[in-house]
Order: C-alpha cells, then sequence, then structure tokens
C-alpha cells in the first residue's frame, strides 16, 4: 500500500510542478507552459471552478462542451453515489445491468424517429469510428462491399482518432498524419458565413447541398455515409447553418442510398435549442453520434444509436456476421447512472423551455457586443454564441485566454473565435457577469 496520504491537498506549485513533470495534457504544446501556468482546480460548484488559491472561474465552455448541469451537481452525485453500492462496472458481453438497459430504452424514447438500438464506447471519436465501421460493414453484409467511402462536410471535426480524423477537415489536426488517413471527400460547408453578399442562410443552405447532391449522384456506388455536424460545426468556430440543410441531406442520402451520420456529440441534448438538433429539421439519420453531455459531464460515455434495418443486417447465426467491436468500458454501470439523472433532471425541470429564456437574455444583454467594433458575425444557436475578433495579434486565443482569468471567466477561443457554452444552470447574475467581463477582455487587449 502506498503512503501517501491522499487527504493532505497538494498546493497551486505542486500541482503544477508535479503535472508539468508526469501528465501529457491534451491539444496542447507543452512547452508553452513556461509562460503560461496550468490553473489547478481542486473544485467545482455549479458554474463555478475554485482553483488551489481560492480563486474563481466562471466556466463559460462547460469544461470542453460536456457539462450540462454545473459541476458537483447533488442529483447526480446522489445517483452515482447510490450506484457505487451496487456495481460500479461488469462487462457488456454476455452480461447486462439496470442501468444500461433503462439508459438505452430512454433513448430509445427520446431519438428523433425509430432509433432503436444503442452501441456504447467512452467518447465522442470512438462513437464516430464506431457509426463508420457498421456503416460499412452494413454494406458489405448486403453484398455491396464496394461502397467503402466517407463524404463530410468542409471544416467538420469529428474526432482524432484515425478513422474520425479520416472524416474530419480541420488542417492543424489533419495535416501531420496525412499518410495515416483514408481518403475522404468534403463537400461545401452551409455555414452562413460563406454565402454571398445578399444570399440569406436559407438559400446558401440550399446551394450547398445541390453541390453534395451532384456528389452523390455521380458516386453513390462507392459512398457507404454522409457524416456531418448538425446546425453547428464546433471546433472550426461555431459555424452556424440553417436546419433545410438537413432536411436536404436527408432527402439526397436515401434518394441514392447512402447513410447518413449525425455527428451531434457537441450539439446533442439541448444545445441548439431542441434535445436534438436533428429535431430542427424532423430528420432521423441512420446513426445517431452521442456523448459530452450525455452523462452530464460526468463520466467518459458515448453511444451510437441506430435502426432496425442496420441492426437486423448483423443478426445472424455466424458470428463473423455480428459487430465484433468493442471497449473495455462498453456500457459503463456508473456512466450509465449518471446519463440516467441527466436525462431525469431534463424531464423534471423543463430545461430546453427554460433554456429559451436565458437564451434570450443572454441575447438581450449582450447588445454591446453584437455592436462592438471588434467583433464580427455575432451569432446564437441554442445555447450556443459566436462571434469573431478583428485582431492582428498571433497569439489572440492564450492571451485571451489569461485575460479572461483576471475577470472570472473560463474563455478558450477557437483561433479568433469566441465562445460561449455554458452549463445550463447559469443565472441572470453570472450571465451579466459573463459578458460584462468578456467586453472588458475585449477592450483590454
Amino acid at each position: 500500500m502506498s503512503n501517501i496520504n491522499h487527504n493532505i491537498p497538494l498546493s497551486a506549485s505542486q500541482l503544477q510542478l508535479r503535472s508539468l513533470e508526469s501528465v501529457w495534457h491534451p491539444c496542447t504544446q507543452m512547452k508553452q507552459h513556461e509562460t503560461y501556468p496550468l490553473v489547478p482546480i481542486v473544485s467545482g460548484k455549479g458554474v463555478w471552478l475554485y482553483d488551489a488559491a481560492g480563486k474563481r472561474y466562471l466556466d463559460a465552455i462547460s469544461s470542453w462542451w460536456v457539462n450540462l448541469f454545473g459541476h458537483s451537481n447533488p442529483y447526480i452525485n446522489a445517483a452515482i453515489h447510490d450506484q457505487l453500492e451496487k456495481i460500479e462496472h461488469v462487462m457488456l458481453a454476455g452480461f447486462t445491468h439496470e442501468p444500461v438497459v433503462l439508459l438505452s430504452e430512454r433513448l430509445k424514447k427520446i431519438a428523433p424517429g425509430t432509433l432503436g438500438h444503442c452501441f456504447y464506447a467512452s467518447d465522442g471519436a470512438s462513437a464516430i469510428e464506431i457509426a463508420l465501421k457498421m456503416s460499412f460493414h452494413y454494406w458489405l453484409l448486403c453484398g455491396q462491399p464496394q461502397k467503402s467511402n466517407f463524404v463530410s462536410l468542409q471544416n467538420d471535426y469529428h474526432g482524432e482518432t484515425l478513422g474520425a480524423l479520416s472524416v474530419t477537415d480541420v488542417a492543424i489536426f489533419r495535416e501531420t498524419y496525412a499518410p495515416l488517413l483514408r481518403p475522404c471527400t468534403h463537400v461545401p460547408t452551409p455555414d452562413w458565413r460563406y454565402a454571398e453578399t445578399g444570399e440569406s442562410p436559407k438559400d446558401y443552405a440550399i446551394r450547398a447541398a445541390a453541390v453534395l447532391e451532384r456528389y452523390l449522384a455521380e458516386n453513390h456506388a462507392q459512398t457507404a455515409a454522409f457524416i456531418l455536424e448538425p446546425l453547428v460545426q464546433g471546433a472550426t468556430g461555431m459555424g452556424m447553418y440553417h436546419p433545410v440543410y438537413l432536411q436536404r441531406a436527408r432527402e439526397i442520402c436515401t434518394r441514392y442510398q447512402v447513410h447518413l451520420i449525425a455527428d451531434e456529440i457537441a450539439v446533442g441534448f439541448g444545445r441548439t435549442g431542441t434535445l436534438f438538433a436533428c429535431n430542427q429539421a424532423d430528420i432521423t439519420p441512420d446513426f445517431l453520434c452521442l456523448s459530452k453531455g450525455l452523462s452530464g459531464g460526468y463520466l467518459p460515455l458515448s453511444v451510437v444509436m441506430t435502426s432496425d434495418t442496420v441492426f437486423q443486417a448483423f443478426y445472424d447465426d455466424k458470428t463473423a456476421h455480428a459487430f465484433l467491436h468493442s471497449h473495455s468500458h462498453t456500457g459503463n454501470a456508473l456512466a450509465c447512472r449518471a446519463a440516467l439523472a441527466t436525462l431525469d433532471i431534463f424531464e423534471h425541470d423543463h430545461v430546453i423551455e427554460t433554456n429559451k429564456n436565458k437564451a434570450a437574455y443572454l441575447n438581450k444583454i449582450a447588445a454591446p457586443l453584437a455592436d462592438h467594433p471588434k467583433i464580427r458575425n455575432f451569432r446564437n444557436c441554442g445555447m450556443i454564441w459566436a462571434f469573431e475578433v478583428e485582431t492582428n495579434d498571433c497569439e489572440f486565443a492564450a492571451n485571451c485566454f489569461q485575460a479572461g482569468l483576471k475577470q472570472q471567466i473560463l474563455l478558450r477561443p477557437l483561433g479568433k473565435t469566441i465562445y460561449f457554452m455554458p452549463p445550463y444552470i447559469i443565472n441572470e447574475q453570472e450571465i451579466d457577469l459573463l459578458v460584462n467581463a468578456t467586453l472588458h477582455v475585449l477592450d483590454t487587449l
């Protein structure tokens, strides 16, 4: 047994130093921490994170878009504690348990259309890998092995494992690993910022969908699936588009017998103003990928939901026809219980309607941001806000992050795009602080 006393907390300096000596932090050039010190977080409550020095920061990005109902949420805490006394994890091959059954049934009830089967993993990229493999394997079982290619949107982000990265169109993530990636076609984004002068978001989305149709008209025989981020393209700066694109994409994919994969990892569970972004177009994808907010931001959990048609193609006496894909923590009981508690909160607290009021309030008081001379393309979709900052500072993102911390807010710009994606429990006083602190950051940088 270790002699370390875990009841004695490490100091801020100890956390910073020892983390740099032992932890390789994600999406980070570690050498930059010679200039920008790590922020040692020791606790969280509601929308607030607290560091080892007692300073607090409003988590305006929900800790990478995962936290829905605040840190240390008492209802989710209680559910996890209860589950700990029963079973923390058991493999899902040959076994099952109550949380995964109940969660699958509830997801089936609330998901778009008739998505009735849930395949679980631990993170968003893993869900994308599952959907890509499952789509290809379906066509193989249907006697169409040539349908092995994929199409995605310009500027889409789907993760950084090799399959997910193959359908991602973000140069900084792709370029280094290009020799390892499968080819993928990227069709024009419907992001309305690309529209011509005088062209409406809807008209531009229809024009972008026409390119998809022309491509699939010529290449559907070799195409397994079209994958997209519905309504909001996250990692490349919160690009937003009109729901008509989803409607057209569904029609086109159906016409040419190509699967539609909806990557709602970042935008599911209310982020766009409806429970799922696909609801706004009244469409059902062939595969729905969910993660992040699925467990309320508590524990790693992802799921791919698909139809009876896909499921039945794998249902056979031959083991080789099964979907032989697995993760050690598939359907983890603790994570599923956290997800069930998260869905309880949606149901009991009328979250979607409440969020509409909060979004309207933030939009009202954010008028000075929208009109700020440094800001372009102020935009909102549900509980997501974004805008570009006109600046020549090549270190803008890092400098904005540091300036935000001084104003008690956690901002993590995407290039020169600042965005808000706060936990849903944020109140009006905290919204006021977020907007006013951001204005101060813009005026001081």
